[in-house]
């Protein structure tokens, strides 16, 4: 028997099971709370990303939810060729956030976080914590209306101001359902998050 290969075989599919744990969208996904105490370390990035630019942490969870499920390499389905030869994606969003190549690009910039992969759940939060402070500055948006943020981060804040949601019921209707899971998150977060606070309170922050 070759150990040397049954090694390298053995570390493989342990780097495969890691992945596997790394990427799994949670549990429940319609309670928050759960979401949270299954994730490690997604409250304390939610929280991070709330404080940086006054953002709201149900909402950004609710667009989270909306964009990919939690899906963290999640892509949209490709088009159908006769109905069922798989063609050409209709963009190039990616990962939990589901941003375009330029907007992420922008957000490196404008955030300084060059290293950030959309794949990754606390870049990805911080992302939409950034979208949903550009929506506020041009448009007037508060931290909680998921309604008209889900609109804005969907169209774009000239597409939004422009009022080219108005004539697509269909995403109405969608940013109708964020707005509306984004208040059952918000009474959740209520009930757990003294808890979350205390579970994720770092060393200096007892003094």
């Amino acid at each position: 028997m070759n150990f040397s290969r049954v090694s390298r075989l053995g570390f493989s599919l342990a780097l495969i099971v890691i992945a596997g744990c790394t990427t799994a969208p949670p549990s429940d996904l319609d309670n928050i709370c759960a979401i949270f105490d299954e994730k490690k370390g997604w409250y304390k990035s939610a929280k991070k990303s709330a404080k940086r630019w006054d953002a709201d942490i149900p909402t950004m969870m609710a667009i989270v939810h909306q964009e990919s499920k939690f899906e963290a390499k999640a892509k949209p389905p490709r088009k159908k060729i006769l109905g069922f030869i798989p063609g050409f994606r209709p963009s190039n969003a990616y990962g939990y956030s589901q941003a375009l190549t330029g907007t992420w690009e922008r957000y490196k910039r404008d955030a300084g976080a060059y290293g950030a992969d959309r794949d990754e759940f606390d870049d990805a939060i911080d992302f939409i914590g950034w979208y949903n402070k550009l929506s506020y500055k041009e448009n007037g948006v508060s931290a909680t209306d998921a309604r008209a943020l889900y609109l804005n981060y969907h169209e774009g804040q000239g597409g939004y101001a422009r009022g080219t949601y108005k004539s697509k019921s269909w995403l109405v209707g969608v940013a109708n359902k964020v707005h509306a899971r984004a208040g059952r998150y918000r009474t959740q977060l209520q009930g757990c998050k003294s808890r979350l606070d205390a579970a994720n309170k770092g060393w200096f922050d007892w003094f």
